[in-house]
């Protein structure tokens, strides 16, 4: 069955979304970026791509090296880091990190956010995605 990582932190949407692309849990990938200088409390990064992509990167695991805009769901790839709950706050967007993933046909978003009453998420209507960031060489399947 397919679970979904929780963030342990308010902030820790973007440690916990490479948790869930890793196959890791919350702990060991804070432990990780906590090594590499990323900590969920540092404002700068609730509105940076930079830093869950070196984590991926420290992994093996390739990203785009760019954000796309989303057009459907049906055009994402099969793993993607998605952003979405965008809002604009003294001068910088800020968003929430869900990963997509699509294995045998069959798409799901792993949402983090602890409040959710499933975090293996189908409700795609509800969720509307601004850009994403395409994971290239790695989903990991329980």
């Amino acid at each position: 069955m397919l679970k979904s990582v929780i963030q342990e932190e308010t902030t820790g949407c973007g440690i916990a979304s490479v948790a869930n692309i890793l196959g890791k849990t919350y702990l060991e990938m804070k432990a990780i970026a906590n090594s590499m200088g990323i900590f969920a409390s540092d404002k700068s990064l609730w509105s940076d791509t930079l830093y869950v992509r070196r984590m991926l990167s420290s992994a093996g695991v390739e990203s785009c090296d760019s954000e796309t805009a989303f057009e459907s769901w049906e055009a994402l790839p099969n793993c993607a880091l998605l952003s979405i709950k965008h809002y604009h706050e003294d001068g910088k967007d800020f968003w929430h990190w869900v990963v997509f993933r699509r294995v045998n046909g069959h798409a799901s978003v792993l949402d983090s956010a602890g409040y959710l009453p499933s975090n293996v998420r189908t409700d795609f209507d509800e969720m509307k995605p601004k850009w994403y960031i395409e994971v290239k060489n790695q989903w990991q399947v329980d």
